[in-house]
């Protein structure tokens, strides 16, 4: 086979997700090269950049770096503009190199659509990128602490007042973390939180116009209840730095407009010389190949395709995704000789938010509000992580929607919430560390002796004269009471194991554990060994503990080791405490005055930079 190049423009979830694909295609095939080429080192998460804008979460939350996406991948990536795209040469020239093609995917999105209205490119502010959340989020903060100051009542209202025009997803979900936020604002700037006026303003007669009136009653209700003032019928005609112009003529005084009313195909596309659609989108076959045009694929929001007459595919992540996916199947079938396979929409439902805590979504029939609603979106954004095999960012996502999390913006509220002060939980580690070295010295030394030298401190000095009959470790007696490893001449009873086990939690092992245990443990040498491994084992878990060293997989190992001891009958209720305790140890214990303060981030930054390199602003792989 020649060698045959793939240049992917654009990083959005169309893009990624055939880089993603194509790569797995042509894993091992030398011959393949695949190129990503974005202005961005990062692919965003454009669902979520609402989040970003009203504080809810912090803004590296919605980036996900391309190389950890891509390492240990045949996928190069390059961070760069995209000038011209020469069809005949079959060469994408950038701002610094040059990239040749046999096969090109398209997958650079859309961008804010403001209908020519006056005032929106100078006045208003989109929601379309990583840079517009920041900015955004940097104005409202400003703006509200200008606000706090401002001794003119007419002024300061328009300042606090905060206008969204659109009602699609992206409005609905962005007014809905600014209903959340307010608090957080007027708290930080001595203000009263019912200061600070919401908007939702809609063009058309009814607001969310891709659900079901049903589900879409049901989001508005929620709004007004919450005193969020929603528009219909009102267009706005006219936008100034600190009014908007309805169509009706009212004005509405406010300093913050977003727009979120409708959007376009990428205008860098402009010059392309392709066949376009509605709204510049660019038109495509079943294959998701431009019209007119060899080996040229376009995917995302900027391919149109009409799934039925007058229907085409609808600009959301679950169409980006099968659209890129359409793509890199059909470039391997022409790579490879095999059959083309056409684009069919598979769309399992729609889903909003309203801010953290509330949503509502239709998932193929199923209507779901409130909690669930919000918990399926979670599910679905992890889904999608998985689907682009990304553990790392699946736990990124998951410690900042519901451990970093404050003001209760959170599914389930402050319960997970990992901002807390873990200085408070030092005492119990130490306690619980003491716990096992205690066990571990008492098997050392022998229960007897043990329990002899700590009744006074007379009595130490016998530690100093060596270890007792009954120890762990001085023999090759079974100490463990298994009725199947005990004989004449190498078992002891259970009174004699050398350890306390009165009261026990359970009577007996269950049927079950004990059928595992055997294989475990089949024979006295074995169960021997495996006895004075485990003092070692108790003995490390203690003075990590103590030490703060791995917290977190110690607390693990204590769990579980007292969950084996009480299943093995062996466990009495006085020590049953060590249980719910070393699950409270879970929650960073080690990183206040403890070694993993300093340990746990240098094996992080090691082990990331040795799994996925060093993640750079820009990328210029050959």
């Amino acid at each position: 086979m020649a060698k045959q190049n793939i240049v992917i423009i654009g990083a959005g979830y169309a893009g990624v997700h055939a880089a993603k694909k194509l790569a797995k295609h042509f894993k091992g095939n030398d011959d393949i090269t695949i190129t990503l080429i974005d202005r961005h080192s990062y692919h965003t998460m454009m669902t979520e950049l609402h989040e970003v804008a009203a504080h809810r979460v912090e803004p590296d939350a919605v980036q996900f770096d391309l190389l950890r996406l891509f390492k240990r991948t045949k996928v190069k990536l390059v961070t760069d503009n995209v000038t011209t795209v020469d069809y005949e040469k079959k060469v994408v020239e950038t701002e610094y190199g040059s990239y040749p093609f046999d096969y090109l995917v398209l997958g650079m999105g859309a961008e804010p659509n403001d209908f020519g209205t006056p005032g929106v490119k100078e006045h208003g502010f989109t929601l379309w990128s990583w840079e517009d959340a920041m900015v955004l989020r940097e104005h409202i903060e400003k703006i509200v602490r200008r606000a706090s100051l401002e001794h003119d009542e007419a002024k300061r209202r328009a300042m606090l007042t905060f206008a969204v025009c659109g009602s699609g997803f992206t409005g609905v979900e962005m007014v809905g973390e600014l209903l959340e936020w307010k608090g957080r604002l007027a708290k930080e700037n001595k203000l009263d939180a019912d200061e600070i006026s919401l908007y939702l303003i809609e063009a058309a007669p009814t607001i969310l116009n891709l659900l079901d009136r049903k589900d879409a009653a049901k989001a508005e209700r929620y709004m007004v209840k919450n005193g969020i003032n929603i528009l219909t019928n009102s267009p706005v005609v006219k936008v100034e730095e600190d009014r908007i112009t309805l169509k009706s003529g009212q004005e509405i005084p406010t300093f913050t407009l977003i727009w979120t009313a409708g959007i376009k195909a990428n205008s860098d596309t402009q010059s392309y010389g392709m066949e376009t659609a509605r709204a510049g989108r660019i038109k495509v076959n079943q294959y998701m190949e431009a019209e007119g045009f060899d080996h040229v694929y376009v995917v995302g929001d900027l391919a149109y395709f009409e799934e039925e007459p007058g229907k085409a595919t609808p600009q959301i992540v679950e169409a980006a995704e099968q659209t890129g996916a359409t793509a890199a199947k059909n470039i391997f079938a022409s790579v490879t000789g095999g059959e083309k396979v056409p684009y069919k929409g598979k769309y399992h439902g729609f889903m909003v938010s309203i801010g953290a805590r509330y949503g509502v979504a239709n998932l193929n029939g199923i209507r779901l509000s409130g909690w669930f609603a919000n918990f399926m979106k979670h599910i679905v954004n992890l889904y999608y992580l998985f689907t682009i095999r990304s553990g790392y960012y699946m736990w990124q996502y998951f410690t900042h929607e519901f451990l970093h999390t404050k003001d209760r913006r959170n599914i389930f509220r402050n319960f997970t919430n990992r901002y807390g002060n873990v200085l408070w939980s030092v005492p119990l580690r130490i306690y619980v560390g003491g716990f096992w070295l205690e066990e571990a010295f008492a098997k050392i030394w022998g229960h007897n002796t043990w329990t002899y030298a700590i009744e006074s401190w007379r009595n130490v000095p016998t530690l100093f004269k060596g270890i007792g009959e009954d120890s762990w470790l001085g023999s090759d007696t079974v100490r463990m009471p298994f009725e199947w490893l005990q004989s004449p001449t190498t078992g002891a009873t259970p009174a004699e194991t050398g350890g306390d086990w009165a009261d026990p939690i359970l009577n007996e092992m269950p049927g079950w554990f004990e059928w595992m245990m055997r294989i475990m443990l089949p024979t006295p040498e074995v169960a021997v060994f495996m006895q004075k491994f485990m003092v070692f084992v108790e003995l490390a878990i203690g003075l990590a503990l103590v030490a703060g060293l791995f917290t977190w997989i110690c607390s693990v190992a204590s769990a579980g080791f007292l969950v084996m001891f009480t299943l093995t009958a062996m466990l009495g209720w006085d020590k049953l405490w060590a249980l719910p305790a070393s699950i409270a140890l879970l929650n960073g214990a080690g990183r206040t005055l403890g070694l993993d303060y300093w340990v746990i981030p240098y094996i992080q930054q090691k082990l990331g930079r040795w799994w996925y390199g060093k993640p750079k602003s820009i990328y210029k792989d050959k």
